[in-house]
């Protein structure tokens, strides 16, 4: 099935984006990414070695013929730090693709709203796609996009959590009226039924790194969570049976001859 994921004109074939930490090694990593089949992954340009090549960085062990980096700006806290990093990771040839984080609290991850939006209308105004990574706020989600935003990303738990998806009345009031960008639910997947359930909630994406990477089989884990998002997805497209509350048989006895 020919069913991309569009981004900013951009094709990719897999709808799992994976992350490059909390690896055991880089080796790991790279067999972890295989496995996955993503064609993304995003890397933190505050915690990469970019400057001296005499030194082994974790971008030596991506594939840059087949994996498109998304560098992203984990670790700022206002919208200064935030565009200060996005620019380091194109000057030095990552990408002018970010996804954008802009943290609010550091105990739970969550995003501060007021500074990534700011944070987007100044890169968007500089030529960046940018992809934000923001709470499952729909008021929020639209302000993101009118200022320019590639996609919205909002988060189905808490950063590194694992809880799986929490709040499915919201992402499904953003999967009806976000239509303009894709929506990429963003941390808090913990196994590959939480990437099927966001997928089936009519996601167009899914991005991890902590459930693989802290999986104790993190490669197999990896070739679950792409499994997880192709069913979840495939599930949307089909199209479930409507909930009942008595059963309804599978043999009708309708029609039968007796």
């Amino acid at each position: 099935m020919n069913d991309e994921l569009v981004i900013a004109g951009r094709a990719f074939r897999s709808r799992l984006i994976v992350g490059t930490g909390k690896y055991r090694s880089f080796q790991e990593m790279a067999r972890a990414h295989a496995a996955s089949g993503a064609d993304m992954v995003t890397v933190a340009v505050r915690r990469v070695n970019l400057t001296d090549r005499t030194k082994e960085s974790l971008l030596d062990f991506i594939d840059r013929e087949k994996i498109f980096i998304l560098p992203n700006t984990a670790g700022c806290y206002n919208a200064d730090e935030a565009v200060r990093a996005a620019r380091l990771g194109r000057e030095v040839g990552l990408s002018n693709w970010v996804k954008l984080e802009v943290i609010g609290d550091q105990q739970t991850l969550f995003p501060d709203t007021e500074e990534l939006i700011r944070a987007t209308q100044i890169l968007v105004k500089e030529g960046f796609v940018v992809l934000p990574y923001t709470n499952d706020d729909l008021v929020v989600a639209r302000k993101l996009i009118d200022a320019g935003a590639a996609a919205v990303m909002p988060l189905g738990a808490p950063i590194g959590s694992g809880m799986g998806i929490q709040n499915h009345a919201n992402l499904r009031i953003l999967r009806e009226r976000v239509t303009e960008v894709p929506m990429i639910v963003d941390a808090g997947v913990g196994t590959a039924s939480d990437a099927a359930v966001a997928m089936e909630l009519g996601a167009d994406g899914v991005l991890m790194n902590t459930a693989i990477a802290e999986a104790q089989d993190a490669v197999l884990m990896a070739e679950a969570m792409r499994d997880g998002v192709a069913a979840g997805r495939k599930a949307f497209l089909a199209g479930r049976m409507p909930k009942k509350l008595y059963a309804s048989a599978s043999s009708p006895l309708s029609g039968v001859v007796r």
